[in-house]
């Protein structure tokens, strides 16, 4: 049973025993149509909000190809599955979710809490989190906070730049050891009704720019930046995805939410009608009961 049918029946139960009222239903066919305003403000936000945020994602998407050329390669997890265990046997983990800040987008943020949970079954002795966005760090916390290591919040409040992406990948750097191995799990985005969880590793083995010619001499130091740069640009990537991915999935959220709100008015105006009309008759019944009652006394 759907909650507008399950609320309907609620209603009509109550006014069988005498406690939901005309007035009280009308308050709630005025509260839902309310609710349904906002919903559609919401939407044709998002709506704006999406496209500029695609046309970002888009522009941003060429930057990152230059990863798949030193083999960080993009996985998605529904296609490709998750990270084998060998190849997180060897060495420490660190996975980066990539969350939002704002609630109401659906399921974005639990599919990646979900996919990185997975992922990390069985696989939580030499692995780390560092979760960008407060969903993620809410929705993580509860099963895998002690595996924190760090977390970022208030990271959308302005649009993705690379320089902030630039300034994450220094923090989680810094909170993991040389060798580490890095994944960035994300949302990416495929079309304005659907994404797909996706998670990039980061290649950090150093015989991958054998064939470059690196300056200055101090092939350490150029190595050490690569890195960085290279988990920036994951980063950079991941956060355009996932925010066109939330802003998508928050205008199908607010989408149904006003379908379903104008189907619950409308099974509400039935009930309110029902029980004016019932109202209305029993008024007249009650007339006509009286004058029949004066008229057999006359």
């Amino acid at each position: 049973m759907s909650l507008v049918s399950r609320n309907v029946s609620a209603i009509k139960v109550a006014g069988a025993r005498g406690m939901a009222t005309e007035k009280q239903i009308l308050m709630r066919i005025n509260a839902t149509s309310n609710i349904a305003k906002i919903t559609k403000s919401m939407k044709m936000v998002s709506a704006a909000k999406m496209r500029g945020a695609e046309r970002r994602m888009n522009d941003g998407r060429p930057f990152s190809l230059w990863l798949e050329n030193v083999r960080s390669n993009l996985r998605v997890y529904e296609k490709d599955g998750i990270i084998p265990n060998e190849e997180l046997a060897e060495g420490h983990n660190t996975f980066i979710p990539i969350t939002s800040d704002r609630g109401l987008c659906g399921g974005c943020n639990s599919f990646v809490s979900k996919a990185l949970r997975n992922q990390l079954h069985g696989n939580t002795t030499n692995s780390s989190l560092f979760v960008i966005g407060d969903k993620g760090r809410g929705q993580l916390r509860r099963t895998h906070g002690q595996y924190f290591i760090g977390n970022a919040t208030e990271t959308w409040v302005n649009p993705t730049n690379f320089a902030k992406a630039s300034a994450l990948a220094e923090v989680v750097l810094s909170a993991t050891p040389a060798d580490e191995k890095l994944h960035v799990v994300f949302n990416k985005f495929v079309s304005a009704i659907a994404y797909q969880q996706s998670v990039r590793t980061i290649n950090t083995d150093p015989e991958v720019f054998a064939d470059y010619e690196l300056e200055p001499d101090n092939k350490e130091e150029v190595l050490l930046d690569l890195k960085e740069f290279q988990l920036a640009t994951a980063i950079f990537h991941g956060m355009l995805e996932s925010n066109t991915s939330e802003e998508s999935s928050r205008m199908t959220a607010m989408e149904n939410a006003s379908n379903n709100a104008s189907d619950l008015i409308s099974n509400l105006r039935l009930v309110y009608n029902k029980a004016r009309q019932s109202r209305i008759t029993t008024e007249l019944i009650e007339i006509i009961s009286g004058a029949a009652s004066l008229d057999a006394k006359q």
